[in-house]
């Protein structure tokens, strides 16, 4: 029998299709996962957990589908907006923006409850946060709906509709707060979120939707923001935005122009603005002047986006295009500009994505995101598959991508059942590497539904990410609105944050933990001060704790998983392919980590020792970084996998795996 000992040094290439399960030939094979879920491939080569996410509102109607739209006006001042059934409400600083306070003078005991404010100003079905009541502390951090309104009192009901009994309630005392959450309508159904276009500059962003009239959208400050129907001058051929139908369904900023293409009536034509005149569409042959021009095809190529490089990039449902001035360093002019076609393999209707000098779209079956790039030894631009090594990654279809820039480089998409997906991106360095990740909770049967995703840079180290997430809370059908926290929570291990959909209590020393109301019903997942803590069911918003806490993260768990290739170990005979081998034991490479299991199987794991005869009981484990060399419970076998995984509330950075393998030859 031979005995060796391998290594899998990084994990840069994902989660790799199990069409790739014998392909030992090829290099990727060595750095990529048979499983990799809930953790994200570092560009350095590491995978660590990814953390959670934490709550921040339920959308204004969970029963209808919403979308997250990200607006950045500067760095410092960045929003999400969530677009719903004729509305939108905005986001910033992980937070939902509201009006000014309103002060509370009376609550009553009462079914439904009354509020007394004066001169609030509310109407019926407004939506408020009631905040700093004493005594009827109940309604704190509550989110109510306005009903049976008059000029200084107000029924409450639940966001449902529903009446709030607060006969039971303590009796209200003093002061308190009402916030309106801050909105405005807009024209768009649910039915058509998926297919708005947008683009922005500065202050202001136009949307477009083939079936509505263009829409600009102009921020004045967090609670002032006005949607409107802005007057195009000129009388461009083909006409644009004129009636149904001349509605274009693309929108882009190149070289001081706006942009629009692809209407119902022209699905080929795109119409660029006079330079520096954002609204004026009057053609004519000056270098300024506004000009329309219609690719050339022998059958229609529906433009489906549109997105400023170095040159205007196209995609349609037939190939992809450059628009470009005659001279590459000149700007396009009515008397230059050129259309060429650079690929064939069509788009779907889902805004492309840049990342450093690459365009990323989603191909028209949906099933294959690819990289178009311009390639200077063919003086062409190509379209590289950036599924192929893991085409089951993205099967039954990507709807929706946003790219998070700091601090890994990942594109997240979300796929048509819910799930999030990661694609880490870093050319230079060679790692292109897919992960999947199953957000916690559940919707009916299955896993909580992913439906929306964007993200925003802000001044920090880390760009923020948000989701929208379906579940079943209490059995009801809920959508919350989430942000993915830091990566870099700090050495501080009271503050990572690894539950979903979670809030944080911190504060003097507490049993009960209230204002969980959003998990009603629900197993949650517990750090309390560092420390593991026995699940809890949130009953009445609360939960009850075994031993009191400062800090604690309460939430959905999730379990991250890395499952590695078939080892292979030179033999005897070349190759331990297929050959009954036994793993004995195995060195991790980790960093920052505590509480993790390992093993040949999910049914067969071994929790990893980390805390030691030294430390004290009534404290938590410290972070380790190092070597941890297990003892390996597995037989003799054909596959070789190694399984690490963690499923409690705590950090796991796992920076390679080194085994000592028996090979029977």
């Amino acid at each position: 029998m031979a005995r060796s000992t391998i290594a899998f040094t990084n994990f840069t290439a994902g989660e790799l299709s199990p069409r790739l399960d014998g392909r030992t030939d090829l290099g990727k094979y060595f750095n990529g996962c048979k499983t990799l879920e809930n953790m994200v491939v570092h560009p350095h080569g590491a995978a660590t957990r990814r953390p959670g996410t934490k709550f921040i509102h339920e959308v204004k109607t969970s029963s209808a589908q919403t979308r997250l739209i990200p607006f950045e006006f500067s760095t410092t001042q960045t929003y999400i907006m969530e677009f719903g059934n004729q509305y939108i409400r905005f986001f910033k600083d992980n937070g939902i923006i509201t009006e000014s306070n309103k002060t509370i003078s009376g609550a009553t005991q009462a079914n439904p409850g009354v509020i007394t404010a004066t001169s609030h100003g509310y109407s019926n079905g407004d939506h408020i946060i009631i905040s700093s009541v004493v005594g009827m502390t109940e309604l704190n951090g509550k989110t109510f709906k306005v009903a049976n309104k008059t000029t200084n009192t107000f029924e409450l009901q639940d966001v449902d509709g529903n009446n709030v009994n607060t006969t039971s309630y303590t009796a209200y005392g003093s002061a308190g707060v009402a916030n309106k959450i801050y909105e405005i309508a807009s024209p768009y159904s649910t039915a058509d979120l998926p297919t708005i276009k947008f683009a922005q500059s500065a202050d202001l962003m136009y949307l477009v939707h083939p079936s509505y009239a263009i829409r600009k959208l102009t921020r004045s400050g967090h609670t002032s923001w006005t949607l409107s129907t802005p007057s195009l001058t000129g009388s461009p051929s083909p006409v644009l935005n004129t009636t149904t139908d001349k509605y274009p369904s693309c929108v882009t900023f190149f070289e001081q122009r706006l942009v629009f293409a692809g209407s119902n009536d022209n699905p080929q034509t795109l119409w660029f603005s006079k330079s520096a005149d954002l609204e004026n569409f009057t053609t004519g042959s000056n270098d300024t002047d506004a000009m329309v021009y219609t690719i050339a095809s022998n059958k229609v190529n529906a433009i489906r986006y549109i997105t400023a490089q170095r040159s205007l990039i196209l995609g349609t449902v037939g190939g992809e295009f450059v628009v470009s001035a005659s001279g590459t360093t000149q700007p396009i002019t009515p008397t230059n500009v050129q259309i060429q076609r650079q690929s064939s393999y069509g788009a779907a209707n889902i805004d492309a994505v840049q990342i450093e000098n690459v365009t990323m779209f989603v191909q028209r079956a949906k099933r294959k995101i690819r990289e178009l790039v311009y390639n200077l030894n063919i003086d062409q631009y190509q379209a590289q598959d950036m599924t192929l090594l893991a085409e089951h990654i993205t099967e039954g279809g990507i709807t929706e991508m946003a790219y998070q820039q700091e601090p890994d480089s990942v594109l997240w998409c979300v796929r048509s059942d819910g799930t999030l997906l990661g694609f880490t991106y870093a050319r230079a360095e060679e790692v292109v590497g897919w992960h999947r990740h199953v957000i916690g909770g559940a919707f009916s049967s299955g896993n909580a539904v992913v439906e929306s995703v964007a993200s925003i840079p802000t001044d920090a180290n880390e760009d923020e990410l948000y989701v929208i997430v379906k579940r079943t809370i209490n059995g009801t059908t809920r959508r919350y609105v989430e942000y993915l926290t830091l990566f870099d929570y700090g050495t501080d291990q009271t503050d990572a944050f690894y539950v979903d959909s979670g809030l944080t209590y911190s504060g003097s020393a507490a049993t009960v933990i209230t204002g969980l109301d959003h998990l009603e019903g629900q197993s949650v997942t517990i750090l309390a001060n560092g420390s593991t803590h026995p699940n809890k069911t949130v009953s009445g918003g609360s939960i009850t704790l075994d031993r009191s806490a400062t800090k604690a993260h309460i939430g959905l768990g999730y379990t991250s998983t890395l499952q590695t290739m078939r080892v292979e170990a030179p033999g005897n005979e070349s190759t331990s392919q297929a050959k009954t081998k036994r793993i004995n034991e195995v060195t991790l490479r980790l960093h920052e980590t505590v509480g993790a299991e390992v093993g040949s199987s999910l049914s067969d794991m071994e929790r990893i020792p980390f805390r030691s005869s030294a430390a004290a009981m009534d404290t938590a484990v410290p972070l380790f970084t190092g070597d941890k060399q297990i003892e390996f419970r597995d037989d003799f076998n054909t596959d070789g996998w190694i399984y690490v995984r963690q499923n409690q509330p705590l950090p796991l950075t796992l920076i390679s795996i080194y085994p000592q393998i028996t090979i029977n030859d």
